[in-house]
């Protein structure tokens, strides 16, 4: 299985004009009341960890890419925050112990289907409950499967964007193509980015993972044996009640 990797100085300007990235923090800060200690799961640059922080909540992030945290320490620094607020952890969400525990844990944007097996969904899911106080809430967001949708074999050109990076004084232009086995449950999504330098000379990069995808009944299994139970279950960041037309599947989720 080929894990996401992102490349990190893309990463904020390919996602900027992605409008649920506009709306999953805002919904998950509804349901935190108080100061509340949150552990990040794939932190990444530190797009949803440090407006956490901002609203006044202690955020520790761990992920395995060392360039997406030093992009994360840049962002948080700029905006006046420090290792109190946000705390940065080089290190594998399968296999990390901070020996210390939180109100919630969380993981945003689809990043729980880039563990696609069983194994390691239930390592993740374990080292969560290690790291959760007893009265924790463990928060999942992730997609609802579209039956349509994982019926096409192949998908190409899809969500086309062009985005401006700042670092490298370079303009992208990037699609998605997505390759389907709904057997195995398993997509293998391609980012295609193109560019052009000083030169005129076009360049092509891409960037290839797999990604699995996981249905209600499904998750609500998968959670309950590792000790978790879901308390709500939303379909959107609206609030709404999950139904079968449901973009999303978001969980919040407590210590069985």
């Amino acid at each position: 299985m080929k894990r996401y990797r992102a490349i990190p100085e893309y990463y904020d300007a390919e996602n900027a004009s992605h409008e649920m990235l506009e709306r999953d923090v805002p919904f998950f800060l509804k349901h935190l009341r108080g100061r509340q200690s949150t552990l990040e799961l794939a932190v990444g640059t530190a797009r949803a960890a440090i407006p956490i922080a901002q609203a006044g909540h202690q955020v520790v992030g761990i992920d395995n890419d060392a360039r997406m945290l030093e992009i994360a320490r840049r962002k948080r620094d700029a905006v006046g925050l420090g290792d109190r607020e946000v705390k940065l952890v080089c290190g594998d969400v399968l296999k990390f112990d901070l020996r210390r525990r939180f109100d919630w844990v969380c993981i945003f944007f689809n990043t729980f289907l880039a563990f696609t097996t069983l194994q390691e969904q239930d390592q993740l899911l374990q080292a969560v409950v290690r790291h959760l106080k007893p009265r924790g809430r463990f928060w999942l967001d992730i997609f609802q499967p579209n039956l349509a949708i994982l019926a096409q074999e192949v998908s190409v050109d899809l969500a086309p964007v062009a985005f401006y990076v700042p670092e490298l004084d370079r303009t992208v232009c990037k699609t998605i193509e997505v390759r389907r086995d709904p057997t195995r449950q398993m997509q293998r999504v391609t980012f295609h980015y193109t560019f052009f330098d000083a030169k005129g000379l076009e360049h092509r990069q891409r960037r290839e993972f797999d990604l699995t995808f996981v249905f209600p009944r499904e998750l609500h299994l998968l959670l309950e044996r590792n000790g978790l139970r879901i308390e709500r279950m939303y379909g959107d960041h609206d609030g709404s009640r999950l139904n079968a037309d449901s973009p999303r599947m978001i969980a919040r989720c407590s210590r069985a």
